[in-house]
């Protein structure tokens, strides 16, 4: 006969000893273990869903998140980054002329944009003047009303001025009967 183990056929095991029959680990498993998984978890569905809304009409849904995010300063310094990044791998010369605009400041007179201009190489200001150019491209005019306006300067006005005469001192006369200076 052979010697009978503790615990087996029901009778009492000893302390600190698992019994032979079970398979499982009986204690449960404490939550702070599970917060690691969950944040993990979290981070990669936030992550797809920001893939997901970038690939969705050209990052049309991620745009104004984007630009919420980036009233935060540390979300804005990255966003520059990420673009400034992404602009140096498809357009360097932009990317350069973009540095050198950004260091020289918002010009205030034409003087100054002048100056910002001959800054940038020939090929950096090519770059700048076709992104510049193609920015202005972009508003188009929806109806009848909306184009008319745009056809003659936006508000309705008529674009072209007044002839100006061509002789000296002739902008500066004023015509009509004004008062005599008294002397």
């Amino acid at each position: 006969m052979t010697p009978k183990r503790p615990g087996a056929n029901g009778g009492p095991a000893p302390a600190g000893f698992p019994l032979a029959g079970d398979s499982g680990y009986d204690r449960a498993v404490p939550f702070w273990v599970w917060i690691p998984v969950f944040v993990l978890l979290a981070l990669a569905v936030l992550l797809g869903l920001v893939v997901l809304l970038g690939r969705i009409a050209g990052g049309r849904y991620l745009r104004p998140i984007v630009t919420f995010l980036s009233k935060v300063p540390l979300f804005k310094r990255w966003f520059q980054r990420m673009s400034i990044a992404a602009l140096e791998r498809e357009n360097p010369e932009l990317a350069s002329a973009m540095k050198k605009m950004q260091a020289f400041g918002e010009p205030k007179t034409p003087e100054q944009a002048q100056r910002m201009l001959n800054l940038l190489t020939p090929t950096e200001r090519r770059a700048y003047m076709e992104a510049v150019g193609a920015q202005a491209d972009m508003p188009e005019a929806t109806n009848r009303e909306l184009r008319r306006r745009m056809e003659h300067g936006g508000a309705g006005m008529p674009v072209r001025a007044a002839p100006v005469s061509q002789r000296p001192g002739a902008a500066g006369r004023k015509s009509g009967k004004s008062p005599k200076k008294k002397r």
